[in-house]
């Protein structure tokens, strides 16, 4: 894909892609993905960073045509026979992973690299027709949200080149704490306290308070024991560099914040 300027810089995206059932399921949630591309100009290319790739260094998918990945267990057989054929985007991962090179990161092309579920889940529901080439990222659950702000922001100059970039992940993710026998049930407390705190900071371009999430914030270590689904928000927040407005709130389960957010700013 060549760098040609866009017509105008595309916006950053954190989507939250809840449980893998959302590629099947009837939700608010789905319902909300499926009508997002109307309100997107067409991008060339959709870079996701995916809450479900880790890696020490930027690992970027290389392959011409990376395979559908059910990195998950305990579903309905329908689910796992779901496949995305996008494209990949193997000269796009050598032109990011360079830029990231420059930026200080150690970024790796990888052709074996698969669509896990925080890129197919989304897309299958936004790009339903999978014609637009995609490139997904890993994160890295031992660096902090500063780390992966700077991330982005290595990724911000490819939103004038008609790269949509997105952050796949979850607003609030707490797995043990989910209501499984009522996905309507209303918020938890803590779980509210804390989406409601983190939306205000994104909201207000408050970057040093919501980088410090997790002293900060209230109930921080209950929203997210581990911090991998948030890290991706901290990606699509740096590729703009300015406030983020909520496109999307839903809750599942109790405690499963489903929220996404549009970021603008120059590119």
């Amino acid at each position: 894909m060549s760098a040609t300027p866009y017509p105008a810089a595309l916006p950053s995206l954190f989507v939250s892609h809840g449980s893998p059932l959302l590629a099947l399921e009837d939700s608010v949630t789905g319902r909300w993905l499926d009508g997002l591309a109307a309100h997107l100009p067409r991008p060339r290319a959709v870079l996701v960073a995916s809450a479900h790739a880790l890696a020490a260094a930027p690992r970027l998918s290389a392959g011409a045509a990376p395979a559908t990945l059910h990195d998950f267990g305990g579903f309905p057989a329908a689910l796992y026979a779901l496949r995305y054929p996008a494209p990949g985007a193997p000269a796009l991962a050598q032109q990011v992973a360079e830029r990231l090179r420059a930026a200080g990161l150690e970024a790796v092309p990888d052709r074996a690299m698969p669509f896990d579920h925080g890129v197919w889940v989304p897309l299958r529901r936004v790009f339903a027709a999978a014609d637009i080439p995609v490139l997904a990222l890993s994160i890295s659950p031992q660096r902090d949200a500063r780390w992966h702000y700077a991330l982005g922001q290595a990724l911000a100059p490819l939103r004038n080149e008609g790269v949509l970039v997105i952050g796949s992940g979850g607003f609030v993710h707490n797995l043990g704490a989910l209501d499984w026998h009522n996905r309507d049930a209303e918020p938890a407390a803590w779980a509210h306290a804390f989406a409601q705190w983190l939306a205000e900071r994104v909201c207000s371009g408050q970057t040093d308070a919501a980088q410090d999430w997790l002293a900060r914030a209230p109930y921080a270590r209950q929203a997210h024991p581990t911090p991998e689904h948030l890290l991706p928000l901290f990606v699509a927040w740096g590729a703009a560099g300015a406030a983020g407005t909520p496109i999307h709130e839903a809750w599942e389960y109790g405690t499963l914040a489903l929220h996404a957010f549009r970021f603008e700013g120059n590119a």
